[in-house]
């Protein structure tokens, strides 16, 4: 397993913060918000921002779904399985607030211009700050690139150390334990890992409710970047969670598999459910 110096100065372009929103359409409009967020809400509400670097699109089917756990106490979809499409954007390092006080405001101008779409729930839609990345290979694709690298799917997992344990040792144990066996001699390409932003008057002012909470101060959001069919790898996830547990050191409190999304097409609308 690698981790290549992330201050390498010939990458001056830092990924620093994410927006990650988890929504679910009402049910009979599944096809027309995957048409208003694709053709319109992805690039008005979120791209078009400053310093916004990269957006992308995943779904999970009633399939992915159930392969969710844990399925009670969920700490990003509660029940475990709401939640169908999720759009993660990368913003740049040093400009969180730059783009999200003009998202702030811009999701409020689209709402007033008509531009919103009110048949949806989300699940959790949160900021986050980037702690670090894990790679598989020696020369690995950025996790700067990940958004555009065309993955297969994606792993989103949140970790949390148990009572007592510092988030230092659980991730002294993430590094040398727990990943070698995801990455090796599999599809699993890289982890990106991530802190919770917690609810702030930008957030809190949005014109929707946001669902779950932000994910506690010691927990961290992993995404993991797949180049198969989650379903083909989901067991090192499963295993993952359970040497972490064996370990003492934490737990596993949300893990979800999803699909990208086929840019275009109407294609997974029909298998949410």
């Amino acid at each position: 397993m690698a981790q290549p110096d992330d201050q390498n100065p010939s990458h001056p372009i830092r990924v620093g913060s994410m927006l990650y929103t988890l929504v679910d359409p009402d049910h009979g409009r599944e096809v027309a918000y995957n048409r208003w967020y694709e053709r319109d809400h992805f690039y008005g509400g979120c791209m078009s921002g400053p310093w916004c670097l990269a957006g992308s699109r995943w779904v999970a089917t009633r399939e992915l779904k159930d392969l969710r756990f844990p399925t009670q106490a969920n700490s990003v979809s509660d029940p475990a399985d709401r939640g169908s499409y999720l759009a993660i954007y990368w913003v740049e390092d040093g400009h969180h607030d730059d783009h999200f006080a003009w998202g702030a405001e811009q999701v409020v101008r689209l709402y007033k211009a008509g531009r919103g779409f009110q048949e949806r729930r989300h699940a959790h839609t949160v900021l986050y700050r980037r702690k670090d990345d894990h790679y598989r290979d020696v020369d690995p694709v950025p996790v700067e690139l990940a958004l555009d690298h065309h993955y297969a799917g994606i792993a989103s997992v949140v970790v949390e150390p148990t009572d007592g344990v510092s988030t230092d040792a659980l991730a002294t144990w993430i590094r040398d334990e727990g990943l070698p066996p995801v990455f090796a001699d599999g599809p699993v390409a890289s982890c990106s890992s991530w802190s919770a932003v917690p609810r702030d008057d930008m957030t809190s002012n949005a014109p929707m409710d946001l669902g779950s909470p932000p994910i506690g101060p010691d927990a961290t959001l992993q995404v993991f970047f797949l180049e198969d069919d989650p379903r083909s790898c989901w067991e090192r996830f499963v295993g993952y969670a359970g040497r972490l547990d064996a370990s003492g050191l934490g737990r596993v409190t949300s893990a979800a598999p999803f699909f990208r999304t086929v840019v275009g097409t109407d294609r997974y609308a029909d298998e949410l459910w």
